[in-house]
């Protein structure tokens, strides 16, 4: 049974429901990429993916005090075949009963770092935690980047709005990628997912837009739309009716994290 409360309330931002939102979106699309716009978001055949359950693990982590090697590894042994699956390299890290960093610069760094934006008060504090939460997996320079740029355009969007954070992620990735409508090529790294979230961002007008856009622009659709998602969500919020679908596809223990998490950002 979910946990009611959250239901009752008229919310806008949560705070990483956003990617949470734009993975369950994008589920169904990851290796069947549509190029329809008007796609329906929330339907029979959506659920998280590993890009939900490693969201929470880090959440888990900064909220309770662990480490994020730690809950990455019992989330995700947690949750063993999630749809869509692990990625190789990522799922011999988790059978592994001593992983150690593999050197990846997969967007894996970036799309699970949402609570890190949101968690900490200053940007200083949020780009060492991002680095922290990627290391245990993503030590590549470029896996370090990425989840680092996305906390960043996070925190900086809630804090200053869209266009100061968009100014300032040049630093990190100075070239957008317009996006098309089927477009995007299926590619899991860092260097080719940032520049299409951050030209996904610059063009939207809202979140659902925005989700819209990460998912119909093809490519590594569940993952494009968790990233783009965390990032909106700071800029625009969450319709309510958008929330309360999302929570209906998350277990108990996940609905748990969500609803510590906003009792802690609501303080």
């Amino acid at each position: 049974m979910l946990l009611g409360f959250l239901f009752s309330r008229d919310i806008n931002f949560i705070g990483m429901i956003g990617a949470i939102i734009g993975d369950i979106a994008g589920s169904r699309f990851e290796f069947n990429n549509t190029d329809n716009f008007d796609f329906k978001l929330f339907a029979a055949n959506c659920a998280y993916t590993d890009d939900t359950i490693c969201t929470i693990a880090v959440a888990d982590a900064v909220m309770n005090g662990k480490n994020y090697g730690e809950s990455l590894h019992n989330w995700c042994r947690q949750y063993p075949s999630p749809m869509g699956s692990y990625g190789c390299s990522f799922a011999n890290w988790i059978i592994s009963d001593n992983p150690k960093p593999y050197n990846s610069y997969g967007n894996g760094s970036a799309m699970r770092v949402a609570a890190i934006g949101w968690l900490f008060n200053t940007l200083e504090e949020v780009q060492i935690e991002a680095k922290k939460s990627a290391l245990p997996t993503h030590n590549h320079p470029e896996g370090v980047k990425g989840a680092v740029a996305t906390a960043t355009a996070i925190f900086l969007a809630r804090t200053e709005g869209k266009m100061a954070m968009l100014e300032a992620i040049k630093e990190y990735y100075s070239e957008w990628e317009e996006p098309r409508l089927g477009c995007n090529r299926f590619d899991e790294t860092c260097q080719g997912t940032m520049p299409i979230v951050f030209g996904i961002i610059d063009k939207a007008n809202n979140f659902e837009e925005a989700i819209r856009y990460a998912i119909a622009v093809g490519g590594d659709s569940d993952t494009i739309g968790a990233i783009v998602g965390s990032i909106a969500e700071a800029i625009w919020g969450i319709p309510e009716q958008m929330y309360q679908n999302a929570l209906k596809y998350l277990p108990n223990d996940m609905v748990t994290i969500v609803e510590q998490f906003y009792s802690r950002i609501k303080k």
